[in-house]
């Protein structure tokens, strides 16, 4: 491999050893790791249960900040966790939440039926969608602890969770010396596993980065910014290999150091093993039932989205966010029939309620080249896509979009929503909503996990073993 202009030769492949002719031994070092429901954790929690299908032996050093498993996919057994200290914080919070349990926002009760449940024919007389969750508030207690780990997260680089790292340097060491591991990867965020993973470099072993965001990006805050970049620098410096989940990201970082680590694109992906999306296309029910999954940010606002619904008649708007503004719950208060707040719903049951849906909606990036994660989700669910523009022109994921036949792209604003969701509707009425799409999953494949751990094994072998 060339690292900075620099070739780097088999003859030393670090403390672990290893051979193309051997499974690897992985050692992953995750701050988001199962129970947490990060985009990242749900990444490494499929990447790891793939590399350990494929042979591998993989360990994770992960804190132990608590919280329910449910709806999670499991690492199991083949999986070895390391749990450690998650730091003062992060601790007394996790034994309060052991004490006193939170309750499930999305009960087993609510409806979403599971693939032994689901009609053999392939069509659906009803769509069973969760009942209405009305977004939790916290009382005064729970808004000074909010205050209390902002202040914290304040003081901290990068932010509330760098209070891992002392305990989390200690275990590394710890397992590095017991392990003896073929290579180590980090997953980024917090950058503290960066820090981390720099300290199983200088030990000698090989050490590959899985990047997502840079460390320096549009949301970091002023006054760490010196500080990411100068860590982004070191990383790209010393790392083996670096993995991102965009193109953009890739030339962004490249564009910023240089000649450095070799970088490669790992995009989110889909779960293969779930069971086919339904037809849902003949159900005798007009309603044309849309559902959007994820959070909301300033530049993914879904104000336009609603006003549209609202204005259309027989379409259904379901969301399933644990952070909807105030503005958004007081509408699904007084037009439930068109407007429905679903909750956090659990990872697994959110996948097999977009298998069931009629319609998925993605609200484009600010950035016209970049992928939203959540796209990749739906293209396993074989359903119709709705994307909106962030602008005028079509962005990247209206181009795979398009390309794959799996939905349609419209520009943001309300009316030209409002115009095609009138479209769909009607399409929807006369049993003609999929037409011309193709929805089968030999087109997606290639963005299964399964696919995308096969690439980072491949990554990780050339690593260790370069040629």
């Amino acid at each position: 491999m060339i690292r900075g202009g620099v070739e780097e030769t088999p003859s030393n492949p670090g403390p672990g050893g290893s051979s193309r002719e051997r499974p690897l031994r992985i050692l992953l070092i995750a701050y988001e790791f199962p129970p947490s429901p990060s985009p990242q954790s749900l990444r490494w929690a499929y990447l790891t249960d793939r590399l350990a299908a494929l042979g591998h032996e993989v360990h994770v050093l992960a804190p132990d900040i608590g919280g329910s498993m449910e709806g999670l996919p499991d690492p199991g057994r083949a999986i070895q966790v390391h749990r450690t200290f998650p730091g003062p914080v992060r601790g007394a919070l996790g034994w309060l939440a052991r004490r006193r349990p939170a309750p499930v926002v999305f009960g087993s009760s609510a409806g979403v039926p599971t693939s032994s449940e689901t009609p053999g024919d392939g069509v659906r007389d009803t769509l069973e969608i969760p009942a209405a969750v009305e977004p939790p508030r916290l009382n005064w207690k729970g808004r000074l602890l909010e205050r209390f780990q902002r202040g914290v997260s304040w003081l901290l680089f990068p932010d509330l969770r760098a209070e891992w790292h002392r305990p989390a340097r200690k275990a590394l060491h710890r397992l590095l010396d017991d392990l003896r591991p073929d290579v180590v990867v980090t997953s980024h965020e917090p950058c503290t596993t960066l820090q981390l993973g720099l300290q199983a470099e200088r030990r000698g072993f090989r050490w590959v980065v899985d990047m997502g965001d840079p460390v320096l990006a549009a949301y970091t805050p002023w006054r760490w910014r010196h500080r990411a970049h100068a860590l982004e620098a070191t990383v790209m410096r010393r790392a083996d290999h670096v993995l991102v989940t965009t193109a953009q990201a890739a030339a962004l970082l490249r564009e910023r150091h240089g000649a450095g680590a070799d970088v490669s694109v790992v995009t989110q992906g889909f779960d293969e093993r779930m069971p086919p999306a339904q037809d849902v296309s003949r159900r005798p029910d007009s309603m044309l039932e849309l559902l959007y999954a994820g959070s909301f940010y300033s530049f993914r606002d879904p104000r336009a989205l609603v006003d549209a619904v609202l204005a259309v008649p027989g379409v259904r708007l379901n969301v399933a966010s644990g952070n909807v503004p105030e503005w958004l719950a007081g509408v699904a208060r007084e037009r439930p029939a068109q407007v429905r707040l679903l909750g956090r719903v659990p990872h697994r049951r959110l996948l097999v309620l977009q298998r069931q849906i009629d319609v998925l909606v993605n609200l484009a990036n600010p950035d016209p080249s970049q992928v939203p994660g959540k796209f990749y989700e739906y293209l396993g669910a074989g359903r119709p896509v709705l994307h909106l523009l962030a602008g005028s022109g079509l962005d990247a994921t209206g181009e795979l979009l398009g390309a794959l036949a799996r939905g349609w792209s419209c520009a943001g604003d309300r009316s030209t929503i409002e115009h095609e969701l009138h479209r769909l509707a009607e399409a929807h009425r006369e049993g003609a909503l999929a037409s011309g799409l193709q929805l089968g999953m030999e087109a997606v494949e290639s963005w299964s996990w399964t696919q995308s751990a096969s690439a980072v094994a491949g990554t990780l072998q050339s690593v260790v073993d370069p040629v």
